[in-house]
């Protein structure tokens, strides 16, 4: 579905109309209207899903098609219309659409994060396999120590790998709560990740001094930093509180 075959307005199922969708021209991402209508129409795929109460450690569960909004909010809109989406279930993550474009847009909410994240090939290939096993952990009761344990040794045995090439991540949802270096879950602007295993902030002159709001402080800051799993982090909107330091 295509942003641009979208009508002007269309029937809500309970005679009224829903408003055309609006691309955010900064960006090129999902608005909530666009997000919307594309989970209108793959909320009945999912209707049946998750009735029951989830464990007590597990995310809290949001409706279907809130979920697919959400998560395609962290796509460009070209991107989105076409990429694979997966909604939370009982045991873990479920598929709702395949992909048409290689990306996987899916919202991850390990630690108690939001975190909207549109995939591209390489990171479905890699990522997302971390992304599925850590809900199914999470299911199963285990804590957030035992799932560190558990990913950090599916990555030293070659079970979970990193990337292969470069490749790009898209957080572009203004709905992104990620925990910061005080392990506090703040707000966090849209951004691109690019793959980058093993690097470190300092590699790419990021010292440790921290924002307002517990970040680290650069135009540019490395997640994960020394994993196989880093990831340069660009903003695309401004940190609340980010001021480069005077001369």
């Amino acid at each position: 579905m295509a942003v641009a075959a979208i009508p002007s307005t269309t029937s809500d199922g309970m005679g009224g109309a829903r408003e055309r969708p609006v691309t955010d021209k900064s960006y090129g991402i999902y608005t909530p209207s666009i997000a919307i209508g594309v989970a209108l129409q793959l909320i009945a795929s999912v209707s049946a899903m998750a009735q029951s109460a989830p464990p007590a450690n597990s995310p809290p569960r949001t409706e279907p098609g809130e979920e697919i909004a959400l998560a395609l909010s962290a796509c460009p809109a070209p991107v989105a219309a076409k990429a694979a989406v997966y909604v939370r279930g009982e045991s873990g993550y479920v598929k709702v659409r395949d992909s048409e474009n290689g990306f996987t847009a899916i919202t991850s909410r390990a630690l108690g994060q939001v975190a909207p994240i549109c995939m591209d090939a390489e990171g479905t290939r890699v990522e997302l396999p971390r992304i599925l096993r850590t809900a199914e952990l999470q299911v199963q009761g285990k804590s957030p120590e035992e799932v560190k344990r558990v990913i950090a040794d599916a990555y030293a045995s070659g079970a979970l790998q990193p990337p292969s090439r470069p490749g790009v991540s898209y957080m572009l949802s203004p709905q992104n709560r990620l925990l910061n270096e005080k392990g506090v879950i703040v707000p966090f602007p849209p951004h691109v990740m690019v793959y980058a295993p093993y690097l470190t902030n300092a590699a790419i002159g990021v010292g440790r001094d921290l924002a307002p709001d517990g970040n680290l402080i650069g135009p540019a800051t490395v997640f994960a930093e020394g994993t196989p799993r880093a990831l340069i982090i660009v903003p695309v909107a401004p940190h609340a509180g980010h001021e480069h330091p005077s001369e």
